[in-house]
């Protein structure tokens, strides 16, 4: 037999260090804000032409010496084709002074096109993507009350907030710019939590009905216990793939993996202690999970009317 953890025994010490990455991350969010990408703020778009393949690196190392700082550089269909987006607004000099700061090298370019660019996401999208996701934590509170009981729906989307603020707060303390790769990472981010956190509830909810002497704290003990190889070779193979990702992905999923590997993180410790934390909070029994008792069938014969 599997020897039992006693993950709920640091219950109290989990809620305080949550309760701490949570205020950092508030506080942060109201004073700093996020330093948002030029998906969201728009800017200045200039492209020019190279004689031979530039390093992308070295262009953008080249740009902030320039004392360009807020900027995305990418190829844009050849690979002697850069792409290169500034967070400033537009001007009619914007381009020969990017265009020359790039040939003080000697490298051999020609200036295409520099005009402005608009933000990919405006003002009315961003509202109506927070009251998308605010409609999506509903039904997934739904969806949880329908398939366990309320109070596992509860810690599921206590969960997910969790994860969501503390993701958010990360990159808010960091001065990291966020950008719509790390907006998707967000969106997985809420998937790869909430999957881990059914899959322990369903634990939870079978080791309820099945023993029946054991008090609450020590069913979810042992369900965290027999689900803790799964959980840990799940997120020890996604992680490998984000640092893969992170190390050799390029600037431009750069965002996109640092948000996954923050939130990969804290999605498995958020299952583990901050939906089980809850569920012990409410006063989870097994009377609120106990299969119905079984009836006797027209023989005598006992019939267990279980799901």
């Amino acid at each position: 037999m599997t020897k039992q953890i006693d993950f709920m025994g640091k219950r109290k010490i989990a809620a305080v260090f949550s309760a701490i990455l949570l205020i950092a991350s508030l506080a942060s969010l109201a004073i700093n804000g996020l330093q948002l990408g030029l998906d969201f703020t728009g800017g200045t778009l200039v492209e020019v032409e190279y004689a031979s393949a530039p390093d992308l690196e070295k262009v953008r190392q080249q740009l902030n010496s320039a004392g360009y700082e807020k900027l995305v550089v990418q190829n844009f269909g050849a690979d002697t084709s850069v792409l290169v987006r500034l967070s400033q607004g537009f001007s009619d000099t914007v381009g020969a002074e990017v265009s020359a700061a790039l040939a003080a090298t000697g490298e051999a370019l020609e200036l295409k096109r520099a005009e402005f660019v608009g933000a990919q996401v405006g003002e009315e999208l961003r509202e109506q993507g927070g009251l998308g996701l605010l409609l999506a934590l509903g039904i997934v509170m739904l969806y949880v009350a329908v398939r366990f009981q309320f109070k596992f729906s509860v810690g599921a989307v206590g969960a997910l907030i969790h994860d969501v603020i503390i993701v958010l707060g990360a990159f808010s303390i960091l001065h990291w710019d966020f950008d719509l790769t790390v907006l998707a990472a967000l969106l997985a981010v809420i998937g790869y939590s909430l999957n881990d956190t059914i899959v322990v509830s369903d634990r939870i909810r079978e080791n309820f009905r099945r023993i029946r002497k054991a008090s609450p704290l020590e069913v979810i003990n042992i369900s965290l216990t027999q689900t803790l190889s799964r959980t840990l070779v799940t997120s020890i193979t996604t992680l490998l793939v984000l640092l893969a990702l992170y190390i050799v992905g390029g600037e431009m999923i750069n965002g996109f993996a640092k948000a996954l590997l923050i939130g990969v993180l804290v999605g498995t410790y958020s299952s583990i202690y901050v939906a089980s934390n809850v569920l012990l909070a409410m006063g989870i029994t097994k009377e609120d999970l106990i299969a119905p008792v079984a009836e006797e069938g027209e023989e005598g014969e006992a019939v267990d009317d279980r799901p």
